[in-house]
């Protein structure tokens, strides 16, 4: 059983095609990272995933469910989402305990009465992403960095078996960023934690739990499987347009443009 299965998925509007003929299986056990350049088909492919995009031709199973088959409003809730949309519809006044109870019911703006389960629920998920203290906060006085945790366990609430990141870490400065990876390293690492999808721009977002890579390039899958054959400089280059020397240290990356194509993994 895969998490996920997409196969020659098109995604074509007013003459252009967006997404080319994508492939890509995720197994158990397998957390991803989705790479590309603005355009490349990133944004799209979510999309797609998620229900709020009809592709044009292709299968998208999720969760051994085929798009078209089944009511995907009932099976997005069963997808963790984090992406920047969600992050700018959350009430200002809103506790951080109540937005992630409000991921269980696949709501922004929680209303009604809180379950005495749900709340107990909330509780645990606030002490799995290590935010205990912050469960009667207003969302207003988080930081960028406390605001994509809560945003994580507004996503882990419902226990989804996948996990989307889009971009989480836009936005965060430096040391908020690498305090916030480091989590995502330790949250990946738990043997019943969810499956997880990374997109990002950045090599160097990239943590050593990742274990494999989609690299996109104008909305093609130009490369695919384990990160180690995935992310090289020949590809990374090929990818962005321009030369980059990929390094990698103690299971990090990062990269640098340059001067010629010499040297290039």
């Amino acid at each position: 059983m895969s998490i996920l299965s997409v196969s020659e998925l098109t995604i074509q509007r007013s003459g252009f095609v967006i997404v080319n003929k994508v492939s890509w299986r995720v197994a158990p056990g397998e957390h991803w990272v989705i790479l590309g350049a603005n355009g490349s088909g990133k944004t799209s492919l979510l999309s797609a995933l998620t229900g709020y995009l009809t592709p044009t031709s292709g299968r998208i199973e999720l969760l051994s469910q085929a798009y078209g088959a089944t009511d995907w409003r009932e099976l997005r809730k069963r997808i963790g989402l984090v992406s920047s949309t969600v992050r700018q519809m959350i009430g200002e006044e809103e506790p951080a305990l109540q937005t992630i109870i409000s991921g269980k019911y696949a709501m922004i703006g929680f209303w009604g009465e809180v379950r005495a389960a749900d709340r107990r629920r909330a509780l645990q998920v606030l002490r799995q992403i290590e935010c205990e203290k912050l469960a009667g906060r207003p969302w207003l006085f988080l930081s960028q960095g406390e605001r994509q945790r809560v945003l994580i366990g507004r996503a882990l609430m419902a226990n989804p078996p996948l996990l989307i990141l889009d971009e989480p870490c836009a936005g965060l400065d430096p040391a908020a960023r690498e305090h916030f990876l480091q989590f995502l390293q330790r949250l990946g690492s738990r043997g019943n934690g969810p499956t997880l999808v990374l997109v990002t721009h950045h090599v160097e977002e990239i943590m050593p739990v990742f274990s494999h890579a989609l690299l996109l390039q104008g909305g093609r899958s130009l490369a695919c499987g384990p990160r180690a054959e995935v992310l090289t400089s020949s590809k990374l280059s090929k990818a962005f347009g321009a030369p980059i020397r990929l390094q990698r240290r103690n299971g990090r990356f990062s990269m640098k443009l340059s001067g010629s194509s010499a040297g290039l993994m």
